[in-house]
């Protein structure tokens, strides 16, 4: 597990807890808080493109403040972004964000949503974006959102009205929302939708303005207000004592991943929001003027809003459970009104408050964290009431079973424990994230069940029902299973009770790269899940490659203990390249799983089951030199992609650079972002230009530039000034500028053919203005722009040569693209022309 600073908001916020799985522990003055929550009837819903794109003042100010049914609409998970703490990319990224979006919102209070488009990385326009992202599918996802979460009010992060002027997926997320906020109430607009939800018009529709966007504060005052309003998000929360601007940075550093963590702030803040659609309140202070939040929103709501008005006007901070019999005899009135959207929200609200004035403690917690389906697991079941209230335990249930007790009264502080075991179905389905459970597409991830896209994550697999009778009312509780344990240098900690399959298999390498026909040993490993596992494992591959065995069988004892087979494969002649995948055959079973758990302080662990493949590709690619020094920047895996065609890689510490100690390497590489990452970079940047003065190669790959991390001025030995130039097609067309140098000609000559098959993107962060000493070597462009020269820029300097290159490496590797590889490697062999004839050039 990699370590964290995990942020200490749990007893200072007393808030929900980063991890899901930790029981909330409430104070009376949260238990207050929540009374407050309870007695408003309203629900705004904040809508952006991105993780870490929203606002969490506004969010936390309409949470906590205007105490609003407060919710967060991404259309993405953030997938196709950078990785700041780890080398989760892709999907394992947009996994670890939801999670970080989800801690964020237990800090502000909202709830979290999302629709079926990918993250696929930057889009310059609009156009672009909603062509990939199957617009009318996920404007279809936006409506199933709000005719679920029924939002009052809406607002935008990003402005409709300016595609072109900002990332596309920004543009595009604002454009859905204005066209949702009109179809939502269309019967004719989705209509399928309409077995399971009911139509819904939002009051009002706004876009969250600054004076960001309109260029400078001097243009924003002077900007027409008429339909703004100022909200002062800077309240201060005595009860929290906290004010709302530092609940708001507490949670948008959550996203840990993106380089979140922040100083948090205080005081008066204004939020500006123009109103796109619907009525203008007249109290341009208040969004919800002029809509019925009170319990008489709802037919039969005032006999219970008297009695949860007056609780709260009444509240005992020192004995809540006082208020027991009044917040039951809401309860009863409670699930008999005829509003199901309302008598769902507030019957779950209220009876956590129930739970929370007794102290009443519930928890199911299974003796494993892991198991798998036609297992038995021991269930440890614990109820404590820590109030004079009288409560009793009947019964508890677990996967539709019943496990009937005694009437057990719960007396004050006496715990009660049971054990009972949970059999496990043998068609349990996995508890893999269910957006990744079948392949998508670029765009779009394929979710097969309608009724749960918008949900965050998948639903917990088992629960715990208790029935419980407080003063001789009958009431059901549910409790996700969960598994708690303890570890000396962390204490308790809570993680997911997850279903996995009985065996995951894996490979040590992503992508293997053969340089010649000869054939090559690949490990497969296998993790048993169960104990006594038996069963044979064969390697799917196509026809162009040879498998020297069809299946290898294998025995595990353990559960937990993995065994590792080898095949041999060889690959064609020519140049190809193909998915191989490892089959386990148990009984009756093809299992062909990968699991990876994403491990991280700041959210709950995350298992995830994925196609266990590996891409191997045959590659006619030479190299020169062997010896690589590499300076990881904020994580990647280029590394290890060098190695596959014969390299030997050197980490190097920045701390331990100086005069003279990378003259043994045949060239040093800067990782992802280093110099924006690395303060000790600055200091050691003289010694990096002396290995390149003195005959090195020295490869720097891209640096952010215009955000606080800005690389520094002295980044090249000549001027070079980084821009915010991206190519976001992967297709776009490239010309090789510089036809005659030996990058693109020594040890292998780069052809247009190179550039085929690349992902995501052609590079980002490009270099804007350079030296005339650096030579530009490719020119490309995204459709409708015009050309940008700075890919990749050389530069000789005293005896070696300077590279600086903005081309994303760092997916393209890992995604075993050929020309990407070819290309690499002569960067890497810059300078050592001389050598082309010396047996020092290499077909590895």
């Amino acid at each position: 597990m990699r370590h964290y600073l995990v942020l200490f908001i749990g007893l200072i916020l007393s808030l929900q807890s980063v991890l899901a799985q930790v029981p909330k522990k409430s104070t009376s003055s949260d238990i207050y808080h929540s009374l407050q929550k309870l007695n408003f009837l309203g629900s705004a819903l904040y809508i952006a493109a991105h993780p870490d794109d929203e606002n969490t003042r506004l969010i936390s100010y309409l949470s906590n403040e205007v105490k609003a049914r407060t919710g967060y609409l991404s259309i993405t998970r953030g997938d196709g972004g950078q990785n700041l703490i780890g080398k989760e990319l892709r999907e394992l990224l947009g996994v670890l964000r939801t999670q970080e979006l989800l801690a964020a919102r237990s800090v502000d209070g909202g709830k979290q949503f999302f629709t079926r488009a990918n993250d696929f990385g930057y889009s310059k326009h609009p156009s672009e974006t909603l062509e990939i992202w199957d617009k009318e599918a996920v404007l279809g996802d936006v409506v199933w959102v709000l005719r679920n979460f029924k939002p009052d009010v809406i607002v935008n992060r990003f402005d409709h009205r300016t595609p072109g002027s900002t990332h596309g997926h920004h543009t595009s997320s604002a454009m859905l929302s204005v066209e949702a906020f009109d179809l939502v109430n269309d019967v004719n607009a989705y209509p399928e939708q309409l077995d399971k939800v009911s139509l819904w018009q939002p009051k009002r529709l706004f876009f969250n303005t600054s004076w960001w966007f309109y260029g400078s504060p001097e243009n924003f005052e002077k900007a027409d207000k008429s339909k703004m309003m100022n909200l002062d998000v800077g309240v201060y929360y005595p009860m929290k004592g906290l004010s709302n601007n530092e609940i708001a940075s507490i949670a948008s550093s959550q996203h840990l991943s993106q380089g979140f963590g922040r100083l948090s702030s205080r005081g008066s803040q204004d939020e500006y929001i123009e109103l796109l659609s619907g009525d203008m309140p007249n109290d341009k202070s208040n969004i919800f003027e002029g809509i019925n939040t009170s319990w008489s929103r709802v037919k039969g709501g005032d006999a219970i809003g008297k009695i949860l008005v007056a609780v709260e006007e009444n509240f005992d901070f020192v004995n809540p459970s006082k208020h027991l019999l009044e917040l039951l005899e809401a309860h009863k009135l409670l699930v008999n009104i005829e509003d199901d959207h309302w008598k769902r929200i507030k019957l779950n609200e209220l009876q956590d408050i129930i739970l929370e004035v007794c102290g009443l403690y519930l928890e199911a917690s299974s003796a494993v964290p892991k198991a798998v389906p036609g297992s038995s697991v021991t269930i440890n079941i614990e109820a404590l009431n820590r109030s004079n209230a009288d409560i009793s335990f009947n019964s508890v249930s677990l996967a539709s079973e019943s496990f009937p007790q005694d009437k057990l009264r719960l007396d004050n502080n006496k715990k009660k424990n049971l054990e009972l075991d949970l059999e496990i179905p043998q068609d349990q389905p996995y508890t893999s994230p269910y957006w990744l459970a079948e392949k998508g597409s670029l765009g779009m991830y394929k979710v097969n069940q309608p009724e749960i896209i918008g949900s965050p994550e998948t639903t917990r697999p088992f629960h715990a029902e208790f029935e419980l009778e407080f003063d001789g009312y009958s009431m059901k509780i549910n409790k996700p299973v969960i598994h708690r344990y303890s570890r000396p240098d962390k204490g308790e900690l809570y993680v997911p009770f997850e279903i996995i399959p009985e065996a995951t298999a894996r490979f040590s390498d992503k992508v293997l790269i053969f340089a010649d026909d000869a054939s090559r040993k690949i490990p497969v490993t296998i993790t048993a899940h169960k104990s006594g596992l038996k069963g044979k494992v064969q390697l799917g591959h196509n026809k162009n490659w040879g498998v020297d065995k069809e299946f290898i069988e294998f025995e595990i004892a353990n559960k937990g203990d993995e065994k590792t087979v080898i095949f041999t494969l060889t690959p064609p002649l020519q140049e190809d390249l193909c998915f191989i995948t490892p089959i386990i055959h148990i009984e009756d079973k093809e299992l062909d799983k990968e699991l990876i758990e994403i491990a991280y302080d700041h959210i709950p662990t995350q298992t995830v089951l994925i196609p266990s493949e590996a891409k191997v590709v045959r590659l006619n690619i030479q190299k020169v030199g062997e010896h690589i020094g590499y300076i990881m920047g904020a994580g990647d895996d280029v590394p290890e992609s060098l190695e596959q065609i014969g390299y030997t890689i050197h980490l190097i510490d920045p701390k331990e650079i100086e005069s003279g100690s990378l003259d043994k390497y045949d060239a040093v590489v800067t990782g992802i972002r280093a110099y924006n990452v690395i303060e000790e970079l600055k200091f050691k940047q003289r010694y990096l230009l002396e290995y390149v003065e003195n005959g090195g190669n020295l490869i720097i790959q891209y640096n952010t530039a215009g955000r606080r991390d800005t690389a520094f001025k002295d980044l090249a030995p000549y001027p070079l000034k980084i821009s915010r130039n991206r190519i976001t097609n992967e297709d776009s067309e490239v010309k090789i500028l510089a036809s005659d140098h030996s990058v693109v000609n020594f040890p292998n000559t780069i052809t247009d053919q190179d550039f085929e098959g690349w992902v995501q993107e052609r590079g980002l962060y490009f270099p804007g203005e350079w030296d005339p000493k650096f030579t530009p070597i490719l020119q490309m462009n995204d459709k409708g722009e015009s050309p940008t020269n700075g890919a990749l820029l050389v530069a000789p300097y005293g005896d070696g040569n300077y590279i600086y290159t903005g081309i994303s490496f760092f997916r393209e590797l890992p995604a075993g693209v050929p020309g990407a590889y070819k290309l690499f490697a002569n960067i890497l062999s810059m300078g050592k022309e001389r050598m082309n004839n010396s047996t020092d050039i290499k077909g590895k």
